[in-house]
């Protein structure tokens, strides 16, 4: 075995880390072939004994296994390995347990192998049929520990049965030994059939015909008819008989044949459908028809060597005196007529085989029959069916088609419903169905371009090639995309274009693909008018918004075609009853009409009626409070302004604005699905609005529009409903700069006043307040000297930047976890644009003290667990670090920043990946600007619960704490992290994770140099918090604690009277937790006892049920105590003053 590896360096890694590793196995050949006969040889000495005989099993089965994806390995070894097995088969003196033990290895070699290729190599002469039938007829049938044994003798009986010998010779006299009849070895397999059901191979027997036909046909028949219900043993048995009655297939009475009730089973309804089509083929003259269409040769070389003026015979030149004429049975129509009902199953498999039949028997017709049977297909395609009609439907033309059996004359009748199966598409509640209809008809047009001369296919070419692209383009199943992706006329450059790959994304289909075929004349206005026809008013939004785009792509195409008989009908739909027909097309409409913008040609109220631009102006008065529908009117507001069509200071301004604020105002009554996009419809729309129609000749706002927006804004900063809130401050944002020049310094206090709102409930309005503070002062620019009302400027950066610092630190949680997460997401991406319009406009107003706490702050976040979050902040440390247009001035350290941080690292660290993140963020701890926020995030990484992140950041934490040079940097990080701890000591979020980072730090043996007085610092903290009545508190100080025992002296001995009070704990569960971790920690360190009594310690704190009375358990802590050395704890009673004592 060659075993290949592909390694993947992480990119930076400095011990060259394995990033991932590929492994591919290729194997040469069985190379354990010795192995494998040893275990064979070793069946006699385990097949009595149950362990060595399971061990055995599995090695053998492992070793094969191994083989499953190149098994043509095993055929040199197949005969060796099968004659060892079947040597203890046919040894007489062979123990049962060991005949089967034998067999479930031959099955274990077929099952890798395949039985087809096994049963071969099974010896299969005259002398083997009597030994196996014996055997097999020894077997339990019901006994499911051997059904390894009765599967191979099947399959050896299978192959015994082959041989081209009459069975009556091995018969001899009839009588036994004791002069009693024996049973002829025919009947004998014939019984052995029937219990196991299965009689395929031994039914084609020319002797098995004449003697056991007919009783095989009346079993089989009675057996059908007693089998009512569907259980898994009914099927099983209804499978076998069937399978052998399709095999045999004779002449018998069909009518009894296809009386078979329908049954619930799709197996079984299609051996039903397969016998039916069997049966009735052989009441036909096995023939091919002279009147079929026919297309060249079968053979290549009759092809190759025909002239170009060699024209097939069709059938029109065939004579109708050279069809020979016979009689057709009646049972012939009662298959046809199953066969057409079998085309309406809602199986595809019976569908399937029920088409397949048709083909055959079709093509062994008379033509006129053979034409009655094509019109019966047709009447699949009814619009009163079934999309199970349909595709089976399209499945019977296809094998008409591709067997010659569907003439030219039909055509044009076919075609138009092939054309429909093309676009078929039902709504079915939530969903739809159809789309295997749409596969089938690909698969027509597949048959028929292959089945049909050019010749006679030119006059439908075009229709069949537009609605074949239409389907590869815009249909809704990839599989549909692809079965339609083909060749075409301009085949090689749409094929190279919309090829199997291409087509498989959605998007890329409507948006791009589409308008490099729309360029071809042909195909435009047939996509155009799908589109409109067919995808507006789809039933999934999704494919309304890209029909919508894509018509905005294809109107260049066409402008004319879309101004003069598109926009019309849009605008028609826009006004109609269904509501997502109205949704489309006022989408639509407004892509549309800023497409026609673009082209720059003619204004668009040059090139659209005035019937079309009043239908325009009024389609928001029809709208009502319908989500989806105000989410189209956003949409249409937004394009019509970017068209810059000529409404300014029309009323119909009034009423989009109020439109947008009533959305606003309402978006709390919107279902939570839709709320998002409605809100960036609505800021989308209201940007462009602003920025078309409130804006003077002069480039000033309309001081009176001004007013009265900033201050609706702005009030509704402080409603009390949370998404009206998120609103006001998008649409602050979204507001251009000269909407909001002068209003700078009131929109920054509205929207400080927000943020600084720690309320759990409104953490989406500080997201929301903090991008609108960015984007209000990046339009309003920066100017060191200018005024806090206009601008960025040196009297009012301080406090911006404060704000956003401060939203950094937001930990709110609720029910939906860390929701804070998005406040300090948007306040990084905030710092980000800020500091980069800062350093290229006045980096002068950038002071090192802002600078040294935005990076700190950064590489915080970047050393936290939530990686989503810590991959944002450290691609945007990264940014501002190597960002050179413009350079970032005042970064501390920068140059040990960009060795830890080389340019590579902007695209090639993962930070999403705690393997590779950490060992980059744990070398800022040597940094001092950077020691206290990266250890507050390294502290919650290694003090999670995510393993991987707790894996890796411990590992690059104690990595960077064995490369500390001296004591003197050890006691200054031990600093560091008592400050840290001592910050933070009452953060409930931070508090596990604290006492835990420290459980691990002093836990590792490496570290065990560190001082006393830094152990009792941690250790007296730790008890501050052992008042707590938390449950995860006292269990984070007792691993602590757990981890200061190694220390000697007093911290020792201090230790040892905090766990021996927590035994006795009131809390049963924090007993029993301390007792618990006392034993491992005894266990671990087994140095910090005395060996005479260690063991008696851990015997009582194993053995003690810790939950139980505390009378009970004091004085066995004592006893801990006694033994430790440490003076017993001392119950203090409470004092009780009486009130009038202080009244005296």
């Amino acid at each position: 075995m060659a075993l290949l590896e592909e390694n993947k360096g992480s990119p930076g890694a400095d011990e060259g880390e394995t990033d991932s590793i590929t492994k591919a196995c290729i194997l040469d050949g069985f190379t354990e072939v010795a192995d494998t006969r040893d275990l064979i040889c070793s069946l006699p000495q385990v097949h009595g004994d149950m362990r060595p005989r399971e061990v055995t099993t599995q090695k053998f089965k492992l070793i094969l296994d191994r083989y499953q994806d190149q098994p043509h390995l095993l055929d040199p070894h197949l005969g060796s390995l099968f004659s060892l097995l079947l040597e203890f088969v046919r040894n007489e003196k062979s123990e049962l347990s060991l005949v089967h033990l034998s067999f479930q290895f031959l099955y274990f070699i077929s099952k890798v192998r395949g039985f087809k290729r096994a049963m071969h190599r099974f010896p299969h002469e005259v002398a083997d049929v009597l030994p196996v039938l014996n055997l097999l007829s020894q077997q339990d049938p019901k006994d499911c520990k051997t059904w390894e044994t009765r599967y191979m003798l099947l399959l050896w009986l299978s192959m015994t049965c082959l041989n081209p010998f009459d069975f009556s010779r091995l018969d001899g006299i009839l009588e036994s030994g004791v002069g009693k009849p024996r049973e002829p070895t025919m009947d004998r397999i014939m019984d052995i059939a029937k219990v196991f059901e299965k009689s395929c191979i031994f039914m084609t027997r020319p002797d098995v015909k004449q003697m056991c036909l007919g009783d095989f046909l009346d079993w089989s028949l009675t057996t059908i008819s007693q089998t009512s219900d569907d259980s898994v043993t009914n099927v099983r048995v209804l499978d076998g008989v069937l399978q052998s009655l399709v095999i045999v297939c004779v002449c018998v009475c069909v009518s009894v044949a296809v009386c078979v009730c329908v049954r619930s089973s799709e197996l079984l309804r299609k051996l039903i459908v397969k016998l039916s089509q069997r049966l009735g083929l052989t009441f036909l003259k096995p023939r091919l028809a002279d009147w079929r269409y026919q297309r060249g040769s079968r053979s290549l070389a009759a092809n190759l060597a025909m002239t170009k003026s060699a024209a097939p015979v069709t059938p029109e030149e065939t004579p109708q005196e050279q069809e020979e004429y016979y009689d057709i049975p009646e049972e012939v129509e009662s298959v046809i007529d199953h066969l057409l009902m079998g085309l309406r199953d809602k199986e595809t498999i019976v569908r399937w085989s029920a088409a397949k039949g048709i083909g055959r028997l079709t093509g062994r017709l008379p033509k006129v029959l053979a034409n009655e049977v094509v019109g019966a297909v047709l009447e699949c395609f009814s619009f009163h069916e079934t999309e199970n009609a349909w595709h089976g439907g399209c499945l019977a033309l296809a094998e008409l088609g591709r067997r010659g059996l569907l003439m030219p004359s039909r055509l044009t009748e076919v075609v138009p419903l092939i054309l429909k199966s093309l676009i078929y598409d039902k709504k079915r509640g939530t969903h739809s169905v159809g789309a295997n209809v749409r596969d089938a008809a690909c698969y027509v047009c597949w048959s028929f371009a292959r089945a049909y001369e050019p010749k006679e296919l030119k006059p439908y070419v075009n229709q069949i090639a537009s609605s074949l692209l239409i389907t590869a383009v815009f249909d809704r199943s990839i599989n549909c995309r692809r079965a339609a992706s083909g060749t075409f006329p301009h085949g090689i450059g749409i094929v190279t274009t919309a090829d199997y790959y291409a087509v498989g994304n959605l998007s890329n289909c409507y948006l791009k693909i589409s308008v490099y075929i729309a360029a071809f004349p042909e195909y435009t206005q047939a996509m155009i008018d799908h589109l409109v026809d067919m995808k507006i008013n789809h039933w999934d939004g999704v494919i309304r918004e890209l029909a919508t785009k894509a018509l905005h792509n294809l109107t260049p195409q066409a402008p004319d075609y879309m101004a003069t008989t598109v926009l019309p009908k849009l605008l028609t739909m826009a006004v109609g009853p269904d509501l997502q027909r109205r949704h489309g097309a006022i989408l639509a409409c407004g892509e549309v009409t800023y497409a026609l913008y673009k082209e720059g040609r003619k204004e668009v109220v040059d090139l659209i009626s005035p019937e079309c631009v009043d239908a325009l102006k009024s389609i928001h008065q029809k709208v009502g409070t319908i989500e989806l529908m105000r989410l189209a009117i956003c949409g249409l507001i937004e394009k019509l302004s970017l068209s810059k069509m000529p409404f300014k200071n029309d009323p119909v301004i009034s009423g989009w604005q109020w439109i947008l604020d009533n959305t606003i105002e309402t978006l709390h009554l919107v279902s939570s699905k839709a709320r998002d996009d409605i809100l960036s419809a609505v800021v989308s729309a209201l940007m462009a609005l602003c920025e078309e129609y409130y804006q003077t000749e002069t480039g000033q706002a309309d001081a009176e529009t001004q007013d009265v927006l900033v201050s609706r804004y702005i009030n509704g900063l402080q409603s009390a409903q949370l998404l009206v809130r998120c609103g006001s401050a998008l649409a602050l944002g979204c507001l251009p700069a000269f909407m909001i020049h002068g209003k700078v310094e009131q929109v920054y206090m509205k929207g400080m006043c927000v943020v600084t709102q720690k309320d759990r409930t409104f953490s989406e309005a500080r997201r929301d307040a903090i991008k609108s503070i960015a984007q209000v002062f990046v339009k309003a620019g920066v100017c060191a000297n200018g005024t806090p009302d206009s601008c960025l400027c040196s009297e009012n950066v301080n406090k911006v930047y404060e704000l956003l610092l401060n939203s950094m630190s937001d930990y709110t949680t609720d029910s939906r976890g860390d929701i804070g997460a998005w406040v300090r997401e948007a306040a990084m991406s905030s710092l980000r644009d800020l500091t980069l319009l800062i350093s290229s406009s006045a980096p002068e107003v950038l002071t090192p003290d802002l600078v040294k706490c935005m990076m700190a702050c950064l590489a915080q976040q970047a050393a936290e667990k939530i990686d989503r979050y810590r991959a944002h902040a450290g691609n945007i440390f990264v940014h501002l670090l190597h960002s050179t247009e413009p350079a970032v001035p005042h970064i501390p350290h920068r140059e040990e920043l960009l060795i830890i941080f080389p340019v590579e690292t902007t695209t090639s660290l993962d930070w999403k990946a705690p393997s590779h993140a950490f060992q980059y963020i744990t070398q800022l701890l040597g940094l001092p600007e950077y020691q206290y926020h990266t250890l507050l995030g390294l502290t919650v990484s290694v003090g999670g619960i995510t393993e991987s992140t707790v894996q890796f950041s411990s590992q690059s934490l104690f990595k960077f704490l064995r490369k500390i040079p001296d004591n003197a940097a050890l006691e200054q990080f031990e600093e560091v992290l008592l400050k840290v701890f001592r910050d933070h000591l009452h953060n409930d979020r931070c508090y596990e994770s604290f006492v835990l980072y420290d459980a691990a730090v002093k836990s590792n043996k490496s570290l065990c140099s560190c001082s006393h007085p830094f152990c009792m610092e941690i250790l007296n903290l730790c008890k501050q918090c052992k008042k707590t009545k938390d449950p995860a508190k006292l269990r984070c100080c007792i691993s602590v604690f757990c981890g200061l025992i190694q220390f000697q002296g007093d911290v020792r001995k201090k230790v040892w009277s905090q766990l021996l009070l927590l035994l006795c704990h009131s809390g049963c569960a924090i007993r029993q937790m301390a007792a618990d971790q006392m034993y491992e920690m005894l266990v671990t360190y087994d140095d910090v006892v005395n060996p005479e009594v260690l063991g008696e310690i851990i015997e009582l704190l194993s053995n003690t049920n810790w939950q139980s009375d505390l009378n009970t358990l004091r004085p066995l802590r004592n006893q801990i105590c006694d033994w430790l050395e440490v003076p017993q704890p001392q119950l203090i009673s409470k004092v009780y003053i009486s009130f009038s004592f202080f009244t005296q």
